[in-house]
């Protein structure tokens, strides 16, 4: 962790990329102050601490303030390392053990899981069956409004066009994979996030299931989900 914050910069920086996640908007200092029980002036001193660090920017139109990538990065090392792997399943989770349960062919079970990912993060879910990607839910990611613009939208797909011999090149090894914006190996500069989960499967040892969505993303959530996904299918597919 960088030491160069302290722990209620920390805290701010955590409610800015939940709240922006949120609302899709930039979070201004009145909003953080309320939460915080502090006045707007101390909020507002403490977000130019973390402005001048390179954790959260000011668009030129807006007095609020959005995480940049290293915001996100930060949020999601803080995110893994507190994370608990035996908290109780969230009702997200639960809902995904329900929809893979109960045996069956392992590419419906792999499909299965990634339709329910999709619905339940609203994101673009994807998953390596065998040689070929299965994707599911490009409305959900191109209906964002980071990609309204067409220049933005090609990025993604030039991400999309790549992502399979990437992942195949590549192999991430560790069960659970965040690629935040400018950190992916391709499509750099699609705005996007990558959060993956390796799983052993009839197919592949490396095989992959997660999503791919904005920056702007609710990790803790999806990071969770995305974890859970790759551990039940193993365990599903290898009864």
């Amino acid at each position: 962790m960088d030491s160069n914050i302290t722990l209620r910069q920390a805290k701010i920086l955590g409610a800015i990329v939940e709240q922006y996640a949120e609302v899709a908007s930039p979070v201004g200092s009145s909003l953080l102050a309320k939460a915080f029980g502090v006045s707007s002036a101390t909020i507002r001193a403490e977000m130019a601490l973390l402005e001048e660090a390179g954790y959260i920017h000011q668009p030129h139109t807006s007095a609020g303030r959005v995480p940049t990538d290293k915001g996100y990065r930060y949020y999601v090392n803080k995110v893994t390392d507190s994370d608990n792997p035996q908290q109780i399943q969230g009702r997200a989770e639960r809902a995904l053990s329900a929809r893979v349960s109960g045996g069956g062919e392992a590419e419906r079970t792999i499909r299965n899981a990634v339709d329910t990912i999709v619905e339940l993060t609203h994101n673009l879910g994807i998953a390596t069956i065998g040689k070929q990607l299965y994707m599911s839910g490009l409305s959900n990611l191109f209906g964002q409004p980071e990609f309204i613009s067409g220049s933005q939208a090609k990025q993604v797909a030039i991400l999309l066009d790549n992502l399979e011999p990437w992942l195949k090149e590549a192999a991430p090894n560790k069960p659970l994979n965040v690629y935040i914006g400018r950190e992916n190996p391709i499509g750099r500069s699609a705005g996007c996030s990558l959060i993956i989960s390796k799983f052993r499967s009839p197919f592949s040892d490396s095989s992959y299931i997660g999503v791919i969505g904005p920056t702007r993303q609710s990790y803790r959530d999806v990071m969770t989900l995305v974890r859970h996904a790759g551990e039940v299918l193993e365990e599903e597919l290898h009864e």
